[in-house]
């Protein structure tokens, strides 16, 4: 009884300063300080934290390789010259170009994670709409659906989320099992994303622009060389993905290949600071990961994790789909109040407890992904890519209040979690 109450305090005070950062302190220390406690507590053992470490290294590595390789592509202007192109195929249509966005915004997600999307793509589209001339509601609009679709396009690959690759890890799934899982889901929700983001923002989005006011895509390229290799680099990423499940490879290690290669490269070009871009990597995150779930499994050591598990059994006994939504609103509703990563190591494990089979099991833990890739969009503390999203939109002039962003994220998120994970559910029935 002891040991759960403070194992839960010391979850509940080292979130609250990851979340709060005072004076800018970095997320790693309140992390490692958590850790620590819950050693010297005796909430978690050595023996856990090396479980730990076991889990998350490979997501960890990966997301640091993706996001070095998508800092070099920003500064190469892949992603810019991208936007523009769908801001001229749209040939001023309002509404087509919000559509365009959208879809843009769910490869950039897929391929790049969620957070690439979110902290790369939105202050692209914001210059670009600030170019166009658009009235303050408007350019709100289209940052808050970068930021909606973001996340909730960040299904289809392991390498799209970070809470993807976790939960992978966790249940030894391969990169083309998973795709074949979660390949429906995301198209049911990019449909449901673009849909309810259409009707919310019906009357925020422009029906004509000028498209005198955007400059030619061409002229953003800062090394065209470099961009062309880039294209040849990321398909040949893309195929050592698949083939890495074929070879008992870690998706880390064609990641971390890949991105060695593009960096090499990049430091040939004059035009690119590869110094600023290896500055930028966000080394922190393996401090913060580890970190962050020693503190969880001290959770689990305490017996939070059955009471969840309890649950989890009551919404398997229901069927196929009552599982599946049980399951996905559960994930949701935890990522929402104690941020996502957290969120769907702590459902693994309660899942493992649960002990179901089958399908059930699958639906469980294809559901626990959607509910956590999806759910932190309803309040500003379910994912720190929101919280930094947040600071990179407040430094450029962008205010977005709590309050606006609860409403619109909860407004968006149900109905769209609904139809994904109904996405879910028909995959694994039918297909």
């Amino acid at each position: 009884m002891v040991l759960g109450i403070i194992s839960f305090l010391l979850f509940v005070v080292t979130l609250v300063f990851v979340i709060w950062q005072p004076r800018g302190l970095s997320i790693a220390w309140p992390a490692v300080a958590g850790a620590v406690l819950a050693l010297i507590t005796g909430v978690v053992s050595l023996a856990d934290v090396w479980e730990v470490t076991r889990i998350v290294w490979n997501a960890t590595i990966s997301l640091i390789g993706i996001i070095v390789i998508s800092l070099i592509l920003d500064e190469i202007g892949f992603f810019e010259w991208s936007a523009l192109h769908m801001a001229r195929l749209a040939r001023g249509n309002g509404r087509l170009m919000f559509v365009y966005m959208v879809i843009l915004g769910a490869l950039v997600s897929a391929l790049f994670t969620n957070d690439g999307g979110v902290l790369i793509l939105t202050p692209i589209v914001l210059a670009q709409v600030r170019a166009l001339k658009l009235p303050p509601h408007m350019v709100l609009a289209y940052i808050l659906a970068c930021g909606f679709v973001a996340d909730s396009t960040s299904l289809p690959f392991v390498v799209s989320n970070l809470v993807n690759i976790l939960s992978a890890d966790f249940f030894r799934i391969g990169f083309g099992e998973y795709a074949a899982r979660m390949v429906v889901p995301n198209l049911f929700s990019i449909i449901a994303s673009l849909g309810v983001l259409l009707i919310f923002f019906r009357k925020s989005i422009p029906l004509r622009y000028e498209l005198a006011h955007l400059p030619e895509p061409v002229s953003v390229l800062k090394d065209r060389s470099l961009f062309r290799l880039s294209w040849v680099i990321l398909s040949v990423l893309f195929l050592g993905f698949f083939l890495s499940e074929w070879m008992g490879i870690p998706v880390s290690a064609c990641i971390t290949l890949a991105a060695v290669v593009f960096f090499v490269a990049a430091r040939r070009s004059q035009s690119i600071e590869t110094g600023r871009i290896w500055r930028e990597a966000p080394w922190v995150v393996v401090i913060f990961s580890i970190g962050m779930y020693v503190v969880v499994w001290g959770l689990h050591n305490s017996g939070f994790t059955e009471l969840v598990a309890g649950l989890i059994r009551f919404f398997s006994e229901q069927g196929l789909y009552a599982a599946t939504l049980g399951m996905g609103y559960l994930a949701a509703f935890l990522s929402s109040l104690m941020n996502n990563l957290p969120t769907v190591m702590f459902d693994a494990l309660a899942i493992e407890q649960a002990q179901t089979s089958g399908l059930v099991r699958e639906a469980l833990i294809y559901a626990n992904v959607i509910g956590s890739d999806l759910g932190p969009k309803m309040t500003p503390i379910g994912s720190l890519a929101t919280l930094i999203w947040l600071h990179v939109l407040g430094r450029k002039g962008v205010q977005i209040d709590w309050w606006t962003y609860m409403k619109t994220g909860i407004v968006l998120t149900i109905p769209t979690l609904f139809i994904t994970l109904t996405g879910l559910y028909l995959t694994l029935r039918f297909l």
